[in-house]
């Protein structure tokens, strides 16, 4: 013994029993397998190309072998978190505030020297003596069994203890809990592959075989690592190589072990999903940022999405992704803004914004198109401008000298038209008489259309000297013409209205100041409110005895002594005047017209006179009436009686009426501003006449009403 030990060139045989053949043979098939399989993908150049139908065998051995720490197998999704989250990596070296998952904390139990599971494992399979697999869970529990992360039976909840075994431990980690069981752990975790097997192996005869153990293996004589160990280093060199580059995860799930098409096997992509740690793959990167770039290409290809960045941003890059940012309507927690990189945390962000760059492609191409578009037809443009200048010089030419013809041939009608102008009044002769025609056919168009539309109208344009013995006839022949068609329109109605002007207009024109007044509106037969009238009517059917009536109108009575007024209503018969009382409409006079007569002053007052004679003895003397229109009541008189001497018209400045007993009384009338009737101081009855202006108001409004 101590000459081997010193020597180390002495071979010792030991007789095994038959346990320890089995684990020597399952070691040594192990390991073969998995040597002939590294030369195999390092042969082949294929270092990452794990076959994932081909080789789920394999991969579920590994798993296996590793059992016994599942934060070991937690490396292999460390892999994919390498590519997932090396934004949120480089995110976390610029901002130092991103919420990523960490496993550190997990894996720290797996990992730690002298007080992780690994190296645990390894004393307890190094130390002598007889260790176990109860020993090393016993171990475990008096090292970690104050860590958050980890759960063994004895220190657990009533709770939890119901649902994990004695020989068993739970981890705490980023997929859930999940439990351990220690049956071997410590067989499967010792390299049972001894040197003389592979020295065998390595003097073997068969080339592949003899490849799988290299010399230099062979001479090593280090103790040999354990089966956790060995993954771990290979973990940790494959992790080196990874992040000094930007690897891709690739994965390819097979649908169907036949290699056909439109066959999918739900069970076989499920497991696949569930060994490759796709699912945690898919936790990682949702707790992470999927996406990240740095500021100038990013604005320099999403830039066309807004206003302000488009076509060229001249401030700082970050600047303008941060107003991308804006304009996308980003949310505060889907980005992160860091020193030289935009962080993005949901896929969902990153491809809305790529379908909204797409779209907006589309409207970059059109303004391409239309300024390459634009360009070629300019080009187009300015040679077909170049030979249109060369036509035009010969057009502008030709045209030149057709200009020169006609301004000759111009000036020539201009000269011959001077002095048909010059001598347009005198005798027609060749050179005005176009002239004379032209200003007759003008002159007889311009009158076409201002003739007098009416005959009352007396405008008519003025005539050039050949053309005023014609205006005097056609002037003639269009009056004539408006009378006749003036005439030939009138109704039986309009023609008894006309017939009463001109009848005023004997009587009254020169007479009576107010005449022009009385000139526009039609008179009317009837002035009495409508709520008058049907008592009016009832008294003209019960007391008038078939007379009729030919005008009303409500007047105003003063008394013969004291000149009180009275409102009355004047009803005009074809035999007699009729006074009603304005409130109870009793009649207060009857009188006949052939016995009265009405009398008038010439003023613009409505002052009627109605001279009564003696043998009416129940009329005590004449009757005082002021009568709103008076030309009008005079004019139904005259209309019905047809005697004008009826009617008298007086100019003097006063005017006396008779009283009973053979006395008289005297109106006096005089003008004003306002107009009044009242009683002066004198014992007379007063009539002060407005101005003509008030007056004419006055009468328009009640003429037309």
């Amino acid at each position: 013994m101590e000459r081997g030990l010193h020597d180390r060139d002495r071979v010792g045989l030991q007789d095994q029993v038959l346990l320890e053949d089995y684990h020597s043979e399952d070691a040594f098939i192990d390991n073969l397998r998995k040597r002939f399989q590294e030369n195999l993908i390092y042969a082949n150049g294929n270092v990452a190309n794990i076959r994932d139908s081909d080789n789920f065998r394999t991969v579920q051995r590994a798993m296996t072998v590793i059992e016994i720490l599942d934060q070991e197998q937690r490396q292999i999704l460390d892999i994919v978190a390498a590519v997932l989250h090396m934004g949120n990596v480089g995110f976390t070296e610029e901002e130092g505030k991103a919420k990523i998952l960490k496993p550190e904390s997990v894996t720290a139990i797996a990992k730690e020297k002298h007080k992780g599971i690994v190296a645990l494992m390894d004393e307890e399979c190094l130390r002598p003596g007889d260790p176990t697999d109860l020993s090393f869970l016993t171990k475990m529990n008096d090292n970690l069994g104050s860590h958050p992360h980890y759960i063994c039976h004895s220190r657990a909840s009533t709770t939890v203890q119901k649902t994990m075994g004695r020989d068993e431990f739970r981890l705490v980690h980023y997929a859930g809990d999940v439990t351990y069981s220690v049956h071997g752990f410590l067989d499967k975790n010792n390299d049972l592959l001894f040197r003389d097997l592979k020295e065998a192996m390595a003097e073997c005869s068969n080339g592949i075989i003899k490849s799988c153990f290299p010399a230099a293996d062979i001479g090593s004589k280090r103790r040999p690592e354990t089966a956790v160990t060995q993954f771990k280093n290979s973990l940790n060199n494959l992790m080196e190589i990874l992040m000094c580059k930007e690897p891709s995860y690739i994965r390819c799930i097979k649908p169907n072990d036949l290699q056909t098409h439109s066959q999918f096997d739900v069970e076989l992509v499920r497991h696949q999903v569930k060994y490759l740690g796709l699912m945690e793959n898919l936790r990682v990167r949702r707790a992470g940022f999927a996406y990240r770039r740095t500021y100038e290409l990013f604005l320099q290809r999403y830039k066309c999405l807004s206003r302000q960045t488009w076509p060229h941003y001249h401030g700082p890059a970050k600047d303008g992704v941060q107003i991308l940012a804006d304009e996308l309507g980003y949310e505060k927690d889907d980005y992160r803004m860091g020193k030289t990189k935009i962080f993005i945390r949901f896929p969902k962000t990153l491809f809305e914004t790529e379908d909204a760059f797409q779209a907006k492609k589309h409207y970059l191409a059109s303004i391409i198109q239309a300024r390459w578009k634009g360009r070629r037809q300019r080009r187009v443009y300015l040679e077909i401008r170049a030979k249109i200048i060369v036509g035009q010089t010969y057009i502008r030419r030709y045209l030149a000298l057709q200009e020169l013809k006609r301004r000759r041939e111009a000036a020539a009608k201009i000269r011959f038209f001077i002095k048909g102008f010059i001598t347009r009044h005198d005798a027609p002769n060749e050179c005005n008489r176009s002239f004379i025609q032209l200003t007759k056919r003008h002159w007889l168009m311009k009158l076409s259309k201002s003739l007098p539309a009416s005959f009352m109208g007396h405008t008519w344009i003025p005539a050039p000297k050949h053309c005023q013995e014609a205006s005097l006839l056609l002037r003639d022949m269009h009056k004539l013409h408006l009378a006749r068609c003036y005439r030939v329109g009138l109704n039986a109605e309009k023609k008894r209205q006309l017939d009463l002007k001109v009848l005023c207009e004997a009587v009254f024109k020169n007479n009576k100041r107010n005449y022009p007044q009385s000139v526009g509106p039609w008179f009317v037969d009837d002035r009495i409110a409508k709520q008058h009238a049907t008592q009016i009517s009832n008294f003209t059917v019960t007391q008038m005895n078939g007379e009729k009536l030919h005008y009303s109108t409500p007047v105003v009575k003063y008394d013969r002594r004291g000149y009180k007024p009275r409102e009355r209503f004047f009803l005009l018969s074809s035999k007699a005047v009729y006074l009603l009382d304005g409130k109870t409409y009793k009649q207060k006079h009857r009188l006949p017209l052939d016995k009265i007569d009405f009398c008038i002053t010439n003023e613009r007052d409505g002052i009627m006179l109605i001279r009564i004679p003696l043998e009416l003895k129940k009329d005590k003397g004449d009757l005082i009436l002021d009568i709103p229109d008076i030309i009008e009541c005079c004019i139904w008189i005259l209309d019905v009686t047809k005697n004008r001497s009826i009617v008298n018209i007086v100019d003097t400045g006063s005017l006396s009426h008779n009283l009973v007993r053979g006395k008289t009384g005297v109106i006096e009338i005089q003008t004003g501003p306002q107009p009044s009737i009242t009683r002066a101081k004198s014992g007379n009855l007063l009539v002060v006449n407005c101005w003509p202006i008030i007056r004419y108001a006055r009468e328009r409004t009640e003429g037309t009403g």
